[in-house]
């Protein structure tokens, strides 16, 4: 078309005007092939943001409610510290929003999630990591790529998105995600189950749903071994389940709201994995697997009536590990 040529119009109802516009909305899908009973285990497929993550949340609510305010200018770089997800969702906000993005990551994370921060246009600088190994990435490894990111952000003037320390995020999910849960399973809600990073999601989701129902139990998925939000010592820092359990509590974590952790294994992560991907035809990452084990757990073990829904969040795709 001629570059002085009008623009073609179209019904604005069918036509979606950014990446931006793409988060949210994610189907609930029943897993009744890997958890056929008792009751019943619904996912919300948050694989399915253009990030690749339930991060794309959290990542365009904190990017927009800082431009609202002035703490990010228009054009102005804008810095993370990131296990992959995040990054990404940061990245398709910055992209859609024209901001310059650096991201600082643990080099124990996988490398398809730097390859594909790359290609969305982020800068990625890997931090080497202190006591983990790769694939398996601690609470230090953490905190070396956070200090790194602060200091990126002091030195090229950019918005330090700080995720753990951002109420943003615990809003988007509150907002947004569990409204989309309560209506897509007419209000059948018993339980709900998701790992803890930041805690924005466990949190923002369970605000919503107590608020419709509050005796909705509330489980947080922990890998055996690194428990704190169930009170024990951390014996196993390094364990499978990527961009969430750093062997401390999140800054924001609201005492109250878990009922129980339901501590998960890397063997059982492992094996719901290949049974979500060869029995659903779900390829998707660990923290998503360790989520299905947990909610599976929670429904087989006689705390829920025997017809109980229970709910999770199927976090990233597989394609980034």
């Amino acid at each position: 078309m001629h570059p002085t040529s009008p623009r073609p119009t179209f019904s604005a109802a069918k036509i979606t005007p950014s990446a931006l516009d793409l988060i949210g909305n994610t189907p609930l899908l029943a897993l009744d092939r890997v958890h056929p009973g008792p009751g019943r285990l619904l996912a919300k497929a948050e694989f399915m943001q253009p990030g690749g993550s339930v991060k794309d949340r959290a990542a365009r609510a904190i990017i927009l409610a800082a431009r609202e305010d002035g703490r990010l200018a228009p054009g102005a770089p804008v810095v993370e510290m990131t296990s992959g997800n995040m990054g990404a969702g940061l990245a398709v906000a910055c992209a859609a929003l024209g901001h310059p993005l650096v991201v600082a990551m643990s080099s124990g994370n996988s490398p398809q999630r730097a390859r594909m921060l790359e290609a969305l246009g982020a800068e990625v600088v890997l931090v080497p990591q202190v006591d983990g190994a790769p694939g398996h990435v601690t609470g230090a490894d953490v905190n070396a790529a956070a200090d790194a990111a602060r200091r990126i952000a002091a030195e090229r003037g950019g918005f330090y998105v700080d995720q753990f320390h951002a109420p943003d995020g615990a809003r988007a999910h509150a907002e947004t995600t569990g409204p989309e849960i309560w209506e897509q399973s007419s209000g059948r809600v018993d339980a709900w189950v998701a790992a803890v990073g930041t805690g924005a999601t466990f949190l923002g989701v369970a605000a919503a749903l107590r608020a419709h129902n509050p005796r909705v139990l509330c489980a947080a998925v922990e890998p055996e071994g690194c428990q704190p939000l169930a009170g024990l010592p951390v014996t196993k820092p390094r364990h499978l389940i990527q961009g969430t359990s750093y062997g401390s509590v999140p800054p924001h974590w609201s005492d109250g709201v878990m009922d129980l952790s339901i501590p998960v294994t890397d063997r059982e992560v492992d094996r719901w994995r290949r049974a979500l991907a060869t029995q659903e035809g779900l390829h998707v990452g660990y923290s998503a697997a360790a989520n299905v084990a947990a909610a599976a757990a929670l429904l087989r073990s006689g705390r829920l009536a025997a017809a109980a829904t229970a709910v999770t969040v199927l976090c990233d795709t597989g394609l980034k590990y």
